[in-house]
């Protein structure tokens, strides 16, 4: 099975791809996924420029193929996410909407950050977004408070045995629910 661990923020100076690139090495340890770490950057998703409803697949747009083929090649995902205003960043929200049958019977993770929060809020905010789209959001989370404490002095992400142990608990989930839902995908 195959897991997208998907960096949400486009944002320049972000600390995002320093989260999703510890998750993703923590995700290969594990080994239930082929991992492939996506930068929501590489596909420069304008907001929804596409003529037509997702749901029809009929995509115009070269940056609208690439994406749906990442997520259409993915059994499961987990979101590497910072908080905005209590809720998931714009660009998130934008890459969920751009497409609709890709999205459809795999299972969600959600790897939040932040400041005090660890991004918990946003995490719990985006979830029924993430339901609309037909996926299964997992209510186990990874959540990384005071995210810039955890850069070493190398720019490395260290993590603690807390948000180990919670990244062990999210990712056996989603190898399960993946595997449950794999019928439902055809």
């Amino acid at each position: 099975m195959k897991l997208n661990v998907v960096i949400c923020s486009t944002r320049p100076g972000r600390i995002g791809p320093k989260v999703g690139a510890w998750f993703a090495g923590y995700a290969r340890k594990q080994g239930s996924f082929d991992v492939d770490l996506v930068d929501l950057a590489d596909f420069h998703l304008p907001v929804m420029d596409e003529p037509k409803h997702p749901r029809l697949g009929d995509y115009q747009h070269a940056h609208t193929k690439n994406w749906a083929r990442s997520v259409a090649s993915a059994d499961a995902f987990a979101f590497v996410m910072p908080e905005y205003n209590f809720f998931a960043p714009p660009s998130m929200v934008n890459a969920l909407d751009y497409l609709s049958n890709e999205w459809s019977y795999k299972p969600a993770g959600l790897v939040g950050y932040g400041g005090v929060s660890g991004g918990l809020r946003a995490v719990q905010a985006v979830k029924p977004l993430i339901t609309s789209m037909r996926m299964m959001p997992l209510p186990e989370s990874v959540a990384m408070p005071m995210v810039h404490s955890l850069v070493g002095e190398d720019g490395e992400l260290k993590s603690n045995d807390l948000i180990d142990a919670s990244a062990k608990t999210m990712l056996g989930e989603l190898a399960k629910w993946a595997g449950a839902l794999k019928p439902l995908r055809g």
